[in-house]
């Protein structure tokens, strides 16, 4: 990474402390949110239902503890330093094991660092749950550039490549010479890509959904040469590209437009977020409070609206300069990949761009946000993966 003469390289203790006032405005703004008219039916089929909205807005307001959620932020040793001009926020939890070794951990959108909480004490610490000392990892948790306490941003171009650049400057201020990755949906990108930037310090990429995805129609001599199970993977990816880009071409096209409905109105960054845990977590027909714990994923939401940072995770998700889907050369690192019952992943299509050294098929469990689904099947792949890599 090219660093600029005026760019300071110090790290610092960071903690979240939201002032009252914020909590007291969130609340005065659910108070008074303008409900829409439920649209016939008032199902899934044409957005976020609003008799279900409300009851989750109706506890954000009465029965969620941001304070509570604050303080089991802050009992993790946080940080901030710049890199390339914009301001890094992230997670740093050492081992108390002298032999662990560093992981990066990079979430997607919309997603957070919440969603990596349940995992870093059993990452850090096997031994006090259970695990093996010598699984053991220094944990380091960024916020992806415009997310969360890392934006907005402050400039335009923050590809994969640079992300991943910042990754290996961060890894490196650390005192970090070899270390892992893992990432799911954004974090699946840019994960493989610090492999690329780093090669020779990069000991393995663990990815949950991995990619690429074949976007374009196969030919049905291809398509016959795939397993049943491959070929309903590519039959989800059309139905996904036919009934839910929306959100996609949106972002990538208007995410300031989008934004300011984000920013001022606490009810639309509730459905635009949750929108996609209820079409992302599996099973799809079950509520994704039922799968994952309510409070967590208002705290997820909480880090966009108090952060205000809708339309700049938008932007750095969506709307790069330069296209996500321009193939890479093909990373050398050793790769491995597991796939949930959501995920579309198709092991030929990955070995173009990543040297796949395991492969997890979890066909029956998981979905999308693999870290707050399914911690345990996550944590014993990410282990088994990196121990003959340490």
């Amino acid at each position: 990474m090219t660093m600029t003469n005026s760019e300071n390289t110090s790290v610092h203790p960071f903690r979240v402390e939201i002032p009252e006032a914020q909590l007291k405005d969130l609340h005065s703004r659910l108070d008074a949110a303008r409900w829409p008219a439920p649209l016939p039916g008032d199902g899934w089929d044409t957005g976020v239902p609003v008799s279900w909205l409300r009851e989750l807005a109706d506890h954000w307001r009465h029965g969620y503890d941001w304070r509570a959620a604050e303080a089991e932020l802050n009992s993790f040793p946080q940080f901030t330093t710049e890199i390339d001009g914009q301001n890094i926020h992230f997670l740093h939890v050492r081992s108390p094991e002298p032999g662990a070794l560093p992981l990066v951990l990079t979430h997607g959108w919309p997603g957070s660092v919440v969603e990596f909480l349940d995992l870093i004490g059993p990452l850090t610490d096997p031994r006090s749950h259970g695990g093996d000392p010598a699984q053991a990892f220094h944990v380091v948790v960024p916020s992806l550039p415009g997310f969360g306490f890392s934006g907005p941003v402050t400039d335009a171009g923050w590809t994969i490549e640079r992300v991943a650049r910042a990754w290996a400057e961060l890894m490196d201020r650390l005192g970090y010479e070899r270390f892992g990755v893992q990432g799911g949906d954004i974090g699946a990108a840019v994960s493989p890509e610090v492999g690329r930037q780093a090669p020779e310090r990069v000991v393995g990429v663990h990815l949950n959904g991995p990619g690429p995805l074949p976007m374009e129609e196969v030919s049905e001599e291809e398509r016959a040469s795939l397993t049943g199970v491959e070929r309903d993977r590519l039959d989800r990816i059309a139905a996904f590209m036919q009934e839910e880009f929306g959100y996609i071409a949106i972002q990538s096209t208007r995410p300031q437009t989008l934004g300011y409905g984000l920013t001022d109105s606490p009810v639309a960054q509730l459905a635009w977020i949750m929108d996609k845990f209820r079409e992302w977590t599996h099973p799809r027909p079950t509520l994704p409070e039922q799968l994952i714990d309510r409070d967590r994923l208002l705290t997820n939401v909480m880090l966009y609206w108090l952060t205000g940072t809708g339309s700049s995770a938008a932007y750095v998700g969506y709307a790069q300069d330069t296209a996500w889907g321009a193939a890479p050369a093909k990373s050398a690192v050793p790769t491995a990949g597991i796939v949930f019952a959501h995920d579309v992943s198709i092991r030929r299509y990955c070995e173009h761009e990543h040297t796949i050294v395991r492969w997890t098929e979890a066909t029956d469990r998981g979905g999308h946000f693999a870290a707050l689904e399914e911690p345990d099947l996550l944590l014993a792949d990410v282990r088994a993966f990196f121990a003959d890599l340490r």
